[in-house]
């Protein structure tokens, strides 16, 4: 029965997932129109414009949109791998393929003793909430990449490092997945993965890190937590505007700058707490390297002065991670962060001119979508709190404790 039962469940979960992303595609490739401003645009004409820089062999360094580390080139230039394919319709089956990699990995894992198939159904749930626009950005692949490298983090700490060295050099973010990892080898393959392409591109290509000076003048994008503060403040006679800004639609005018510094001092505040939290905690289970990174990218999407669509995709792949372990306690926080992607999806591309125009009713799927977020982030933060910092029950032998303590903390 218990055969015939885990047959029944990943037969519903591949016929789940060939269900919704058949429908993903047909949104791509405009067989089927999503109501809202097209997305599938930034692959046809500005992922594509990189592309044609790219493949010249130098980094877009007059285009102050380039705002990603070098082997971000690799994600761009990867539908050259279907020559045969025009640049975008390439692009959304690679897209789709990184999809496939990713749940393939998630049911593999939900397989295994002490595993759980609830990460896969994440997987399967969220990344359709988010939409076609989750098929026109390559931050799928980056989290393709992370989710790879959490999943192997138990038996496999080198492979682990070297994947998140990688995915930091094509996006920055995977870097926190390291957050809650001690294996000192994890550690070091990282760095030296990120040391071996930094050195690569350095050599290979022309101003692979002139992205670090693209992002300084930035204002507040207008899905951020900090931008609610101007959709209100427009209505009260703030003369400040929107304009696409830096690749994204931004808050330029008075008092951006105070806001966006007090993001950044937000973001300070969050790192703070993540290294209080890691000289703190004392007991690690199986999925608390998962938990970590879950939350430590909660914290920083929610404080970041840019909250696009896309970011999404990063929180539901690393929800997914945490709920594979049956000893996850982030199942709320995934919940929360599900929602959210049903809200983002309202609100870009949706109703994205609502949220533009600070209409009320933009401005109410902002409060409802970011204030998920921020208390996905509180919650997740307080679960991995008490789950690893707090001291351990009273009721137990002071020696056992101390043994158990040892155990879990042994590299």
């Amino acid at each position: 029965m218990k055969t015939t039962g885990g047959a029944r469940s990943l037969t519903c979960l591949l016929g789940t997932w060939g269900v919704t992303r058949l429908v993903l595609l047909l949104f791509v490739y405009k067989v089927w129109i999503f109501p809202g401003p097209d997305v599938t645009s930034d692959v046809s004409v500005i992922y594509q414009g990189w592309f044609e820089v790219l493949r010249t062999g130098t980094f877009p360094l007059d285009d102050v949109t380039w705002q990603y580390p070098p082997a971000a080139a690799l994600a761009i230039l990867s539908p050259a791998l279907l020559p045969f394919l025009g640049y975008a319709q390439a692009f959304f089956l690679l897209a789709c393929a990184a999809d496939l990699v990713a749940f393939a990995l998630l049911v593999y894992a939900g397989r295994r003793p002490g595993k759980s198939s609830r990460g896969a159904w994440v997987w399967v749930v969220g990344v359709p909430l988010l939409g076609p626009t989750v098929y026109s950005r390559y931050d799928l692949m980056v989290t393709a990449v992370a989710v790879a490298a959490l999943l192997a983090g138990g038996r496999r700490p080198r492979v682990m490092g070297a994947l998140v060295g990688l995915g930091a050099m094509l996006k920055v973010w995977p870097a926190l997945l390291l957050v809650g990892v001690r294996r000192r080898s994890a550690w070091l393959a990282a760095l030296l993965s990120v040391a071996g392409l930094a050195a690569l591109f350095a050599v290979s290509m022309p101003g692979p890190f002139a992205f670090l000076t693209f992002q300084r003048d930035r204002g507040t994008e207008v899905e951020s937590l900090g931008s609610l503060v101007f959709h209100i403040a427009r209505h009260h006679g703030w003369a400040g505007q929107v304009l696409l800004n830096y690749g994204s639609v931004e808050f330029v005018g008075p008092y951006v700058s105070q806001v966006s510094t007090a993001a950044l001092f937000l973001t300070g505040m969050a790192f703070g707490w993540l290294l209080l939290w890691r000289l703190a905690a004392t007991r690690f289970e199986a999925g608390t390297a998962a938990d970590a990174a879950f939350v430590a990218v909660l914290m920083f999407t929610v404080t970041s002065r840019v909250i696009s669509p896309q970011y999404m995709v990063w929180l539901v792949g690393l929800a997914a991670v945490c709920l594979c372990f049956r000893g996850s306690r982030m199942g709320l926080p995934a919940v929360l962060v599900l929602v959210a992607s049903l809200v983002t999806l309202l609100e870009f591309p949706i109703w994205f001119s609502e949220v533009v125009q600070s209409t009320p009713f933009g401005v109410c799927l902002l409060v409802v979508r970011n204030g998920l977020l921020v208390a996905a982030a509180l919650l997740g933060s307080r679960v991995l709190w008490r789950a690893t910092a707090r001291p351990a029950a009273s009721t137990r032998v002071p020696g056992q404790a101390t043994r158990t303590s040892e155990t879990s903390v042994s590299p």
